[in-house]
């Protein structure tokens, strides 16, 4: 299926490092950008552990066997899940700037992000999107895990990426720049996307 040039297709990234991947595949696709905002929840001891994710709309995921396997309390997760949602609130600020969030009922939805390591963050960004009854929902990665991206094809409609590999050590392994995109870099790339928009495809 060809999402090129069609009024139907919307992109969302999610910020930060997804966001110079998805506006490269809306740029591709002459299709609206925007931002889908996810924060990874990491492990008290172990932020880069993801545990589950919370999403923009209240989507909320948490990987329970991981939780009980490695014996995390209730009140440990809350207090995750509170400075998460406040990184999450103050992003949403930052990058949406009073924009009203973009009508996603009925159309394809891209969900990109620059790499997906335990498919955590992806999956509470398809359910935050599910939410809003798009008749299709795309996976766009350009590397992912093997376990993820099995995840992805049963979470999502349909999961692309580039590379899928056995061996994933993390998703900088895979990039020659990894350094943080910041937050002025995503507006910048948010605005300029608006600029190469078909003249069909609407927000």
């Amino acid at each position: 299926m060809s999402y090129a040039d069609r009024a139907d297709v919307i992109v969302l990234a999610l910020p930060r490092g997804g966001v110079p991947v998805g506006y490269e595949v809306a740029l591709a696709l002459r299709a609206p950008l925007d931002v889908l905002i996810v924060r990874k929840l990491g492990a008290p001891w172990n932020e880069e552990m993801a545990i589950g994710a919370v999403a923009s709309g209240g989507a909320f995921v948490l990987d329970t066997p991981l939780i009980q396997q490695i014996q995390i309390r209730p009140a440990d997760i809350e207090h995750v899940v509170a400075a998460e949602l406040e990184e999450l609130e103050r992003r949403e600020r930052v990058y949406r700037r009073r924009r009203p969030w973009p009508t996603l009922r009925d159309r394809i939805v891209i969900v990109v992000d620059d790499g997906v390591a335990t498919g955590a963050t992806m999956t509470a960004a398809v359910k935050a999107v599910r939410q809003q009854s798009p008749s299709r929902i795309v996976v766009a990665t350009p590397v992912a895990s093997a376990t993820a991206y099995h995840v992805l094809q049963h979470v999502a409609d349909e999961c692309v990426a580039l590379i899928v590999s056995d061996l994933f050590y993390g998703v900088g392994m895979y990039y020659r720049d990894f350094s943080q995109t910041t937050d002025a870099e995503v507006l910048t790339l948010l605005e300029r996307a608006t600029q190469h928009v078909s003249p069909s495809a609407a927000l």
